[in-house]
């Protein structure tokens, strides 16, 4: 798995446990949801992603968005 497609399945992974939260727990876990597509917004224009700099250095291989 490349480093672009962990970052898209973790993004995906924390939108929606952001949303379930703010279904079943407390509507504040909505904010979840909005921190990680304003991180998304970010990244595309910026580059810099927390999350692929992890997977960086976890090994996976460099893929064409995170290199």
């Amino acid at each position: 798995m490349t480093i672009d497609r962990a970052v898209f399945v973790f993004a995906g992974l924390v939108v929606l446990t952001g949303l379930a939260l703010g279904q079943f727990v407390n509507p504040l876990w909505l904010l979840l949801s909005a921190f990680a597509g304003l991180n998304m917004i970010q990244a595309a224009f910026t580059g810099f992603c927390p999350a692929a700099m992890a997977f960086k250095a976890m090994g996976f291989k460099a893929g064409v968005a995170f290199k």
